[in-house]
Order: structure tokens, then sequence, then C-alpha cells
């Protein structure tokens, strides 16, 4: 069976990931009436569409089947993927970190840095971590009764926390921003780097462009790292071996990038969502403030709603079956994490924001060998963020309309405007 055709071309269009009713209608009717099958949008090749949360945890866990090098790791139209075979020399991808290898050269690069976000090896940065959140919560509290939560915090906070981590100068940490923002929003006139639409087919070259920018900084600091090592994961990046080999430039350039836009973005997403549905949801916000121990339930919860990552995309290299039905060797399937997490069969209400569901339920950071290696930074950034936040807070209220990213990979609330008073 083939998707309908306008359901096809809605979870293709980065737009509807700006329309929540309009992107949650095209998924509910997947999973109620396509669970798996192929959607051949106009501009696209066919692929499979993995909407429910039982094929999702399956084709993650499938690693040694469904592979992320063999074809682009993440949607991408005919046209860009024409352009990234050209740029690349036949490559599927732009860049090569540890979203787009498989194997054990996935198994080798991040056992690299797998030591550095353990929660052991996290402990000794909360302190860090805790300073960085008081002084951006003290600057919210001077500012307000009214701030744009996404772009005044939620965005600057974990972009703080992550660089520092990385051992990336605060002085760059808006250039970093900007790149990110032109990396993960193409689409988006907000965020891409001519900050105006663009046609589709010249998505993939400006994200070359930014991708070129990238690669002209961290090759400065391998110099630099590789001269004076220090540290930080930037510096074990740039000194890493594999045997008796450094990385080579495009793992080297791809671990790199993915540390420094991935790392901070998509918590910042998170934490914007966060706050639109405190406000929204004032009896949350007062559970909060009376049981701390609901913290946890809270951070899942704010992890499963905004999924930041909508999807990557997978490809057979052999034949196999999912979801009972036959998928040929060289298929290409997207495996929607939005649509798994508001699975009616695994999630009661899904639509409804609470904190109290079962605790690690959701898959917004992924299952199987490519699980998200800074999950548990992520937790810790939130957690600290919220505990310092809101016993300073009585009230918070939506002072205006949030907007999201029109993106289909990576997004969220660009604009969380709201208003808050102050606990006595």
């Amino acid at each position: 069976m083939t998707i309908k055709t306008e359901i096809a071309q809605t979870i293709v269009d980065p737009r509807a990931y700006a329309d929540r009713d309009r992107l949650d209608a095209a998924f509910t009717e997947l999973r109620h009436n396509a669970p798996f099958d192929i959607a051949e949008p106009e501009g696209f090749d066919p692929f499979w569409v993995a909407s429910r949360h039982a094929d999702v945890l399956e084709i993650e866990r499938r690693a040694d089947v469904f592979h992320n090098a063999a074809r682009s790791a993440t949607l991408t139209d005919k046209a860009g993927d024409a352009f990234v075979q050209f740029v690349t020399g036949g490559e599927r991808n732009l860049i090569r970190s540890l979203v787009q290898v498989d194997g054990q050269e996935h198994k080798d690069l991040r056992a690299l840095t797998f030591p550095a976000f353990t929660p052991k090896a996290l402990k000794v940065l909360e302190e860090q971590i805790r300073e960085i959140a008081r002084e951006f919560v003290a600057d919210m509290l001077a500012k307000g009764p009214e701030v744009d939560f996404a772009s005044e915090v939620a965005f600057l906070y974990p972009l703080r926390v992550v660089m520092r981590v990385l051992g990336v100068p605060q002085e760059d940490e808006p250039f970093m921003l900007k790149l990110t923002q032109e990396l993960f929003g193409p689409n988006d006139p907000d965020m891409n780097r001519e900050k105006k639409e663009v046609p589709p087919e010249q998505v993939m070259q400006l994200m070359q462009q930014t991708m070129l920018d990238l690669e002209g900084y961290f090759g400065e600091v391998t110099k630099k790292f590789r001269a004076n090592p220090e540290a930080c994961i930037n510096s074990l990046i740039a000194n890493a071996k594999i045997g008796d080999d450094y990385l080579t430039h495009r793992q080297m350039m791809g671990y790199y990038i993915i540390a420094a836009t991935a790392g901070h973005d998509t918590t910042a997403n998170t934490t914007a969502a966060a706050m639109w549905a405190l406000a929204e949801n004032p009896d949350v916000l007062a559970k909060l403030k009376a049981d701390p121990s609901a913290m946890q339930g809270f951070i899942e919860e704010t992890i499963r709603w905004a999924s930041p990552v909508k999807h990557f995309m997978r490809t057979a290299i052999v034949d196999a079956e999912v979801g009972g039905k036959p998928v040929k060797a060289g298929d290409w399937i997207m495996l929607s994490y939005h649509s798994a997490n508001r699975d009616e069969d695994v999630f009661e209400a899904p639509f409804e924001f609470r904190i109290d569901r079962p605790i690690h339920k959701h898959v917004a950071f992924g299952s199987g060998p490519h699980v998200c290696l800074g999950q548990h930074l992520a937790r810790m950034e939130m957690r600290i963020l919220w505990e310092e936040l809101l016993p300073k807070i009585d009230t918070v209220a939506l002072a205006g309309t949030p907007k999201l990213t029109q993106s289909s990979f990576v997004s969220g609330p660009k604009s969380v405007p709201i208003r808050f008073t102050l606990a006595n």
C-alpha cells in the first residue's frame, strides 16, 4: 500500500513541522491506517515510513540489517542527494559523523568519547553547570516580567554548557549558534543562511556553505589542541586515534560538528518546549514546586513532548521484514520519533502533557547502538536549570503565540514569549 499523496507531501514539508496540528493529524492518520507503508512524495525517492513505536524500536535495534551510511541518514530530496554525491565524490552524506557510520567504524568512533559522557564522568561537571544555570536564571529574572524564553534562555544556556565541555571560548558562542541554526533550519527564513525563503534545490548548497565554515573553524581547533592538548572534548577529538592513525579529515570534522551542533540544539528545543508546556499547564508547575521528586517525570515528558529529532533514515542492506511487510535490500526507511512518541498503543492520551507517565518509554534519544551519546548530559542540563528556576517563579503564562522552526529533521520552538511572576 502507498501512503496517500497528501500525507506523503505533509511529512516531507518543513512547514508542516511548524504546525503541530497539521503534523500530528498526518502521523495519526499513518499510525491508524498505514503504520508501515511507502511514501512517494514529489521530488523524493520512495521510502518506507515507520510511524509506530514498536517498528521504530525494532529497526533501531536491528543495526546489522538497517544501516545509516548506505544512503542519506536524513531525509533528502533527489536534487539534494545528487548535489551531495557531486561535492563528496559519491558519498551520500555531507559529513561522516557518528550518525552516518555503521558497524566497527561506529563502535571505534563512539568509544573515543563515550567515557566522557557517562553519568559518573558528568557528575564532576554538575557544579559548573549549576553556576551557568544560575547566571541565566538571574538574567531572566532581571529582564522580566516578560521574556522570549526560547531565544533568551533556552537557546543560550545549553549552548554555554556544551561549548564549555567542548573547549570553545565564550566569545565564539554567537558564531556557533548562528551556524547551528543554519545547519538545522535551512528551510526556515528566520534561521537559514540567507534569512529568507529559499527554493528546495538551494537548501543543500546553503548547508554545504555552513559546513565549510564549520570545517574552517575546527581546522584551527585541531592545530591548537594538537600543539597544546587540554582536558576538553575538542582536544580529545583532535588527538584521537583508531589504532595508530589519527581520525581521517571527514571523521574528525564530522565528530566536531555533531558535538558542537546537535549537542546543544536538541536540548535547547526541549527546554523551550518545556516552558511552553508549563505555561499551558499551570497544574504541572504547581506540582513541581510542591513535589521536587516529580522532576524526573517532568524531564522525561518534556523530552517525549518535544521529540526534537523528528526523524532519521535507515537503509536495509539485506531483505527483511518489518511490521509483517517485506522490505528489500536497498529500501530507504524514515523512523519518525515524533510519531512514535505519540503512539496511542504506548502512551495513554499522547497529546496531553503528563508528568506521571512510565519513565523511559519514549524513543526521543533513539535506541540500540546509535542511542544518543549525550543523553545523560542533556538530562542533567535540564534538571539543573529547572531546579534553579522553578523555586524563583510563582506563575508563568504565554505572552504571545509560540513559533516553531520549519525543519523536518531537528526542530522545536524558536520563540516562546512568556510572562512570569516572582515567588514570594
